[in-house]
């Protein structure tokens, strides 16, 4: 399954930009989050992890056992800060989750493979 997109990528990369570049804006902080929460969909199809990033977006990602119900078992969050440090390679998942940055929790609910971009 291809992940859909809404975002078109040149002004979601362009957004990321302007982020590592220091804009933390609403609107450029909302398109960067959304952007990259698509790439993930992107670059690890499926639906075992739910990654949600608050009040931004969400995305299901990552091969394995589809979740249809309820709470998903597998759910990463965190703030957008953190998830836009995380993608743009401004700290490490390993360190995010040492610090509590990052709520992980689920057998698959580890992204340290797919980040950063």
């Amino acid at each position: 399954m291809v992940a859909r997109r809404r975002i078109d990528i040149a002004e979601g990369h362009a957004a990321l930009a302007a982020w590592r570049s220091g804009d933390r804006t609403r609107p450029v902080t909302a398109m960067a989050v959304r952007f990259s929460l698509e790439e993930l969909a992107a670059r690890a199809p499926g639906n075992s992890v739910e990654v949600r990033v608050p009040p931004f977006g969400v995305t299901q990602c990552v091969a394995g056992p589809r979740h249809t119900r309820g709470t998903p078992p597998n759910v990463v969050e965190c703030d957008a800060e953190t998830w836009l440090a995380l993608v743009t390679g401004g700290t490490s998942w390993s360190d995010a989750v040492d610090r509590g940055l990052v709520a992980a929790s689920g057998l698959r609910a580890e992204l340290s493979a797919e980040l950063p971009f």
